[in-house]
């Protein structure tokens, strides 16, 4: 028998609409691609999360499709006030550690210990009543940009978009971020491994890394 469901927010009890969808997962490579067809985005230390909202209810739900809204309670809470009836935001959870301490790792918090995670929203795949996962990522940003921008949530930002990817991931290198990564623009969202996300590393995170 499954588990009972976890939710946050008030009325009757009930299965939440939009449910977890499996991420699309961008493929390693060591240069980011050239042409004019991708975006770029740096790659944000923290957690893949989804967060749901389905009327007065909101759900978070980890990569591997874990859910773990009580144990971020605060944080689901604070997404009530999104601007719509429903909706699913793919991104990163990231604690207020800038590193990303391992300790801070969301996964290992109980309900009431919960520190300021913040929300980066990189992708929206549900609004209202429209499953979004079919149109170009140039037309979910467009719908993500409106809705962050509407609900005014402090503890939600975009994820910010660049036309370079050298120039991005050269800077990432300079700040020895963890890396970049690229989305093709006129891609539909995936589940699964994608050659339309391409991820590069940069080469001081290997070297910081090389034991992982």
């Amino acid at each position: 028998m499954s588990s009972p469901l976890n939710l946050v927010g008030a009325g009757t009890l009930k299965p939440a609409s939009p449910g977890f969808i499996g991420p699309c997962i961008p493929t390693s490579a060591r240069r980011p691609p050239t042409d004019g067809a991708w975006l770029h985005e740096l790659k944000i230390e923290g957690y893949r999360f989804q967060i749901i909202k389905a009327d007065q209810q909101v759900r978070l739900f980890s990569r591997s499709g874990l859910e773990w809204t009580d144990r971020h309670s605060g944080l689901a809470a604070a997404f009530l006030r999104l601007r719509c009836r429903s909706a699913l935001l793919d991104g990163q959870l990231v604690p207020p550690d800038s590193n990303c301490d391992l300790g801070l790792n969301p996964l290992l918090w109980t309900a009431g210990e919960e520190p300021e995670f913040v929300f980066f929203a990189f992708d929206l795949l549900h609004w209202d009543d429209d499953d979004l996962r079919s149109l170009p990522l140039a037309e979910r940003r467009q719908h993500l940009v409106r809705l962050v921008s509407l609900s005014e949530i402090s503890r939600l930002h975009l994820v910010q978009i660049f036309n370079d990817g050298d120039r991005l991931l050269a800077e990432a290198e300079r700040m020895e971020l963890q890396g970049i990564v690229s989305k093709r623009w006129a891609a539909p969202y995936k589940s699964g491994n994608s050659r339309d996300w391409i991820k590069v590393k940069t080469n001081a995170w290997r070297e910081t890394n090389k034991l992982r």
